[in-house]
């Protein structure tokens, strides 16, 4: 078959399952595996290239509503007939379960079955792990700073800090994503900030942008040296490599 991603997280899901050779054509912003670099890129993921996409004659499009705005991709793939699914995936149980829906739709169960219960298998090793924590560190998760985004209870990092043992200070608020500002934050004091700027490497993201905000010297987290500026791509995408980003937090906030 010739598949295309229009999507970081669902190129991710192709390589979980072993099938990247299947992959004839990727978003701009898909960059792992490194092979997927050498494929033809098609636009970013908000607007993607549907003229390449007839051109590359696929059999199955993998696209996704992960990120407000890709609806148009969708509308378009589907006026022009081209073959598709659709993956919005919230939660650790939805990617577990993307990882089944991609298979079938390329008539490979057994793949899906089997990465499936590796992501499953995985995740509750860890789980298991963060249960035996001696204590449970309060965290800050910021997406941006300006306005500051942050992630609430309906959504995949607030799993990710339970399952290693930890609490996402905005889990109270019912939302996938919470718009609030530097003295909210402040006012839940947490004991790590964790900085996953999405679409900014890690390398480009300075420490004194943390520390330097008024007020913040107050902070647990600054006052102990605890901010963790971690790689955006290991915790902002609704991938299978959410689990080597959690496998790393259990080891930063617990050793």
């Amino acid at each position: 078959m010739r598949v295309i991603s229009i999507c970081p997280s669902n190129t991710e899901i192709m390589e979980f399952l072993g099938l990247t050779d299947l992959l004839v054509g990727v978003d701009d912003f898909s960059d792992w595996p490194e092979a997927v670099k050498s494929l033809p890129q098609l636009g970013s993921d908000l607007s993607i290239n549907l003229d390449l996409v007839e051109e590359l004659k696929p059999d199955l499009v993998l696209a996704s509503l992960s990120v407000p705005g890709m609806e148009k991709n969708i509308e378009g793939l589907a006026a022009r007939n081209i073959p598709h699914i659709v993956l919005n995936p919230q939660s650790l149980a939805d990617i577990e379960n993307d990882l089944i829906i991609t298979a079938n739709a390329l008539n490979m169960p057994e793949h899906g079955k089997e990465a499936a219960a590796q992501f499953r298998s995985r995740l509750e090793a860890i789980k298991q792990k963060g249960a035996k924590a001696d204590w449970s560190p309060k965290l800050y998760w910021e997406w941006w700073p300006k306005p500051v985004f942050t992630p609430g209870s309906i959504n995949w990092l607030t799993e990710v800090s339970e399952a290693a043992g930890a609490e996402n200070v905005f889990k109270d608020v019912e939302l996938a994503s919470v718009q609030t500002d530097w003295d909210d934050v402040k006012s839940r004091n947490p004991d790590y900030i964790c900085i996953a700027w999405v679409g900014v490497r890690k390398q480009k993201v300075k420490k004194e942008l943390i520390t330097n905000r008024p007020g913040w010297e107050e902070l647990d987290a600054i006052k102990n040296d605890r901010i963790l500026i971690l790689e955006e791509e290991l915790y902002c995408r609704p991938s299978p490599r959410l689990l080597d980003g959690l496998e790393k937090l259990h080891h930063l906030i617990h050793n």
